[in-house]
Parts: C-alpha cells; sequence; structure tokens
C-alpha cells in the first residue's frame, strides 16, 4: 500500500510543479503582452480627452480605463456625423472625397483602434489571473504531493517495524 501511495505522491507532485512552471509562464506572458500594448498605444501618443497638465507631463492614453473613454467619446461624435453606417451612405457607395464619409471612417478607425485595446488589456488580465491561480494550486498540489509522501514513509517504517517485530 505504501508503495501505491509513494507512486501517486511522485505523481501529484509533479503535476503540482507542472502547474506551478505553467502558471509563472502565462503571468510573464500575460505581462508581457501588456507592456506591449502599453508601449505601441504610448507610440500613438493619443493625449484627446487627457487634461492639459497630463499633457503637459508627457502623459498620453495608455490604459484599458483611458482607451475605453477616449473610444466612447469618439463613437458619441461619430454618431452625430451619421447614427450608422447605412444612413451615413443614404443609397450611395463611400466617397472617400467627401469630408462626411472621411471624418465618419477615422472615427470608426480610431474609435476600433482604441476598443481592441480595451479588449486587449482585458485578456492580459484574465491570462495573468489564470496564471496566479495555477500557481496558488501548483503550490497546494504539491504541498499535498509532499504530505502523501511523508505518509507513504511512515507507512513503509511502521509496516517494516512490524515485520521486525514479529520475528
Amino acid at each position: 500500500m505504501a508503495r501505491y501511495i509513494k507512486i501517486m505522491a511522485i505523481a501529484v507532485t509533479i503535476l503540482g510543479v507542472v502547474a506551478i512552471v505553467l502558471g509563472g509562464v502565462f503571468v510573464g506572458l500575460g505581462m508581457d503582452k501588456a507592456n506591449f500594448l502599453k508601449e505601441e498605444m504610448r507610440g500613438e501618443k493619443v493625449t484627446y480627452l487627457l487634461p492639459e497638465d497630463e499633457i503637459a507631463k508627457g502623459n498620453v492614453v495608455d490604459t484599458s480605463k483611458e482607451a475605453e473613454n477616449v473610444a466612447n467619446q469618439i463613437r458619441d461624435h461619430r454618431r452625430g456625423i451619421a447614427p450608422t453606417y447605412d444612413e451615413l451612405l443614404g443609397d450611395g457607395r463611400y466617397d472617400p472625397t467627401n469630408p462626411e464619409h472621411l471624418s465618419y471612417n477615422q472615427a470608426l478607425n480610431m474609435e476600433n483602434y482604441l476598443y481592441l485595446a480595451v479588449m486587449g488589456f482585458g485578456v492580459t488580465q484574465a491570462i495573468i489571473g489564470t496564471g496566479v491561480f495555477m500557481l496558488v494550486i501548483g503550490f497546494a498540489v504539491t504541498a499535498a504531493g509532499i504530505a502523501l509522501f511523508m505518509i507513504s514513509r511512515r507507512i513503509s517504517m511502521g509496516t517494516a517495524g512490524l515485520k521486525q517485530a514479529s520475528i
């Protein structure tokens, strides 16, 4: 019986270590991609809706909350041009020489860019959260494996003592 517990202890410990390693990888990848998003957004230098003092300090839109606020404002302005793309075009086609069509599409592109950033930050946060959860579970499973291993040793030692006593 102690042999089976020992085998199970080793398997559980290995599973726990794998979870710890994968959790660390998830946290690292999530943080790397979040930093990538921030740097790319900083490169675009979007300052719309930021207070003048923040702009003077060199701050730009580079967080999920800021990106969502700006995207929502752009959406409201875009809908002021036309409530929908179909209503913008009417029965015609897109005309890049029409300033109204051009403004609408530029706003739509910027809005989509910012909403994609919001989604990207959300995904990176989910990945980091999953990684942290995997780390916690990995440590718990590894501790359980070590405890099982100690139990198997005690059972082995107890059985060995019983065998010697009966001789």
